[in-house]
């Protein structure tokens, strides 16, 4: 029987895909493989015994893939899992940053005990007016699982979408996202987007990739999105940005204490996987690639191996 701990809660839909042959338990020493999602695993004395890590999410960055390829411990992800619910907030973010609704909603709460609020509210709307995303240009950096969902939303809106993938060409893009989607470079899309939005891995080569050089490069009043990883941003360029008017808008999904503090920024808690069917998708992928692995040696969506 192989033994199953849990690193963080993982949804029930998931644990319900284990067969007899799995027992889920408490002790992490008896573990021949662990389920987890957002806790930091770099630093955790494993089992001995333990052959596999399944991450509940896209992203690996809290676990030690060079370390447990060493000790032959397989580590799996769940790309495209919470792929719709990313997108779904990245549409939020821009309909956020167009219209001034947070503005506007924190004035009437701030009005409530005025009787006449309704009237009020009709002489105070003009402070919150903003603009509309039809016709505007969005610039999608990453075109993988939520890039491509995130274009082909954009476009059923009304919007002109540029796309930019290292990893793509032109033809791929047309066939598997849009025959629509211009597929542009990186200057291309900087220059010319009203809305950009990023959706690539946090690595050496994309780390900080959101600096001053490409902030110049950007129209003035863009709004910018990052809901992939908070290191792909050059927090002090994106500060200097928003106080010169340079950008308009900075949503981000990654609070840190320096975004907090920034004006017109629009900081979320890190809730683009944070829905029900999301967490459901992630940990019925994650157990099944699990039982695959340790039933049959298959390495589906295997990351370090």
């Amino acid at each position: 029987m192989y033994k199953i701990y849990c690193l963080n809660n993982i949804s029930p839909e998931g644990l319900a895909l284990l067969t007899d042959n799995y027992e889920v338990i408490e002790n992490i020493d008896e573990a021949d493989a662990i389920l987890v999602r957002s806790a930091d695993m770099h630093e955790m004395e494993v089992p001995a015994n333990l052959k596999a890590v399944a991450r509940a999410g896209a992203g690996v960055n809290n676990i030690p893939l060079d370390k447990f390829a060493e000790a032959g411990i397989a580590v799996f992800n769940t790309p495209g899992a919470n792929a719709n619910a990313v997108k779904e907030l990245v549409l939020a973010g821009m309909l956020l940053a167009s219209r001034d609704i947070i503005g506007g909603v924190a004035w009437v709460r701030d009005n409530a005990d005025d009787e006449n609020v309704g009237k009020a509210a009709e002489k105070a709307k003009k402070q919150f007016a903003g603009g509309e995303i039809l016709g505007k240009t969005l610039g999608v950096i990453g075109l993988g699982a939520i890039g491509k969902l995130v274009a082909q939303s954009a476009e059923a809106l009304g919007m002109k979408v540029i796309g930019y993938d290292p990893a793509m060409d032109e033809i791929t893009v047309h066939e598997q996202i849009s025959p629509t989607v211009e597929f542009a470079d990186l200057p291309k899309v900087l220059k010319e987007s009203d809305f950009i939005t990023i959706h690539v891995p946090a690595l050496p080569a994309t780390k900080g990739m959101i600096n001053a050089d490409a902030i110049a490069q950007m129209k003035d009043g863009v709004v910018f999105l990052n809901f992939s990883r908070d290191v792909l941003v050059d927090d002090a360029a994106m500060a200097e940005a928003l106080a010169s008017g340079k950008v308009a808008a900075y949503v981000t999904d990654f609070a840190n204490p320096a975004v907090v503090k920034m004006e017109r920024a629009i900081v979320i808690p890190h809730l683009g996987a944070s829905t029900a069917e999301a967490e459901d998708n992630c940990a019925k992928m994650a157990v099944e690639e699990i039982m695959a692995y340790l039933e049959r040696g298959e390495k589906i969506h295997c990351v370090n191996m």
